[in-house]
């Protein structure tokens, strides 16, 4: 599906990893290109023609990314990445809210981009951090997320869909709820954004964050999103050029309203220009439509892979294109070195999500995440690589 639109895919390759990045586009290098070769100044700082397109495309991107989640333009904002947007909403936000014994809510198989921020509350303000147990598939429920609330919970920061297990939370239902108890909930939607429809005002979640890297879009850019009310009270962790009007005295410093006063310093300015491309990318194709293949792809992978005896599937039950296995008696990063050899991509290892073990007894393995360009034949190549287990010890040696 739409493979002719990667470069990447012209390589001699089979790329099953787009949990840990995606592919580009031709649209969105391009737009790359068009931007260093046609009109590369800096934004919002020139009186001069180039400068004054460079806004508008910048600008035209926020707005592109608002209206992707149903939001508000200044509800979006610039940063570096999904980390960036966690840690800024964990330390310019929550640090000056949280006192000692408040409690915050995670799961063990979070990444670690939404665990450490976290920590160091915990570790710094004195707050609590608690896990929501997981079912017997690994999965986050409303029950089990209502039996970990008490008083003094405070925040409910979870994925939507995280990236080892693959589950989908009911995140819609979670705010409602969290919200009925005065409780903050943060989604990282790194896994969610890229592989369905994700409309912030109906799951009402009062911060998200996600990178555009992970879907078909630049590294090096993330947004965060917040409601309105709560961006105004978010504390820039970065000062400088760009987000204040004045500062004629250490006690006279005026900071330009949201987003700008959250995005100090010369931005990623190539990477936003060209997000905007993924954004009409994505459109184009239909995010219900991207979904539907992925959610294909991974049981036309599942129902080949319970017929290898010695695959041990972890995550059997999810819907989104995750699918994390072992091969019994292998170390995980053997079989991926295994897979290199003809030249099918896999991730090996505990995915940054480290503490993802402690429920499932498993520190490592392998995981395929699927996007909409795989194919049943390379499916059907990485089957029947695995299906020779002796080939695979033998090639390890």
């Amino acid at each position: 599906m739409n493979r002719e639109d990667f470069p990447m895919l012209e390589e001699d390759i089979i790329y099953l990893d787009n949990g840990a990045t995606s592919l580009k586009p031709k649209c969105v290098i391009d737009k790359t290109v068009e931007y260093y070769s046609k009109y590369s100044a800096n934004a919002h700082r020139g009186d001069y023609d180039i400068s004054y397109k460079v806004d508008q495309e910048y600008e035209g991107t926020r707005e592109k990314v608002a209206e992707f989640l149903n939001a508000d333009s200044e509800e979006i904002v610039f940063t570096s990445g999904a980390t960036d947007s966690l840690n800024m909403i964990a330390t310019g936000f929550f640090a000056p809210l949280i006192e000692a014994g408040d409690e915050i809510l995670i799961t063990t198989s979070e990444h670690a981009s939404n665990v450490l921020p976290w920590f160091r509350l915990q570790n710094e303000k004195g707050a609590i951090v608690k896990y929501i147990p997981l079912d017997s598939n690994y999965h986050v429920t409303l029950d089990n997320v209502k039996k970990m609330v008490t008083p003094n919970t405070k925040i409910i920061a979870i994925a939507e869909i995280t990236n080892v297990i693959g589950d989908v939370r009911p995140i819609k239902e979670i705010c409602k709820f969290a919200h009925e108890n005065n409780i903050f909930v943060v989604v990282d939607g790194a896994q969610s954004v890229p592989h369905k429809k994700v409309d912030v005002k109906d799951l009402d979640c009062d911060f998200l964050a996600f990178s555009a890297h992970k879907m078909y879009g630049p590294t090096g850019l993330g947004i965060l999103y917040g409601k309105k009310e709560l961006l105004e009270n978010l504390n820039p962790i970065n000062l400088g050029g760009g987000m204040n009007e004045s500062f004629d005295s250490p006690s006279e410093i005026l900071l330009k309203d949201i987003p700008t006063r959250l995005e100090a310093g010369t931005p990623n300015i190539a990477s936003v220009i060209a997000f905007g491309s993924a954004i009409d990318y994505l459109n184009k194709i239909g995010m219900d439509k991207i979904n539907e293949r992925e959610l294909y792809l991974r049981k036309y992978l599942i129902d080949k892979l319970i017929k290898i005896p010695y695959i041990d599937i972890i995550n059997l039950e999810a819907d989104s294109g995750i699918v994390s296995f072992n091969v019994e008696g292998i170390f995980s990063q053997d079989v991926a070195f295994y897979l290199n050899k003809y030249k099918v991509c896999v991730r090996a290892g505990n995915h940054c999500a480290k503490i993802l073990k402690n429920a499932t007894k498993v520190t490592n393995s392998l995981r395929v995440s699927l996007a909409f360009y795989n194919t049943e034949s390379e499916i059907d190549t990485l089957v029947e690589l695995l299906s020779n287990k002796d080939k695979i010890v033998k090639e390890m040696l």
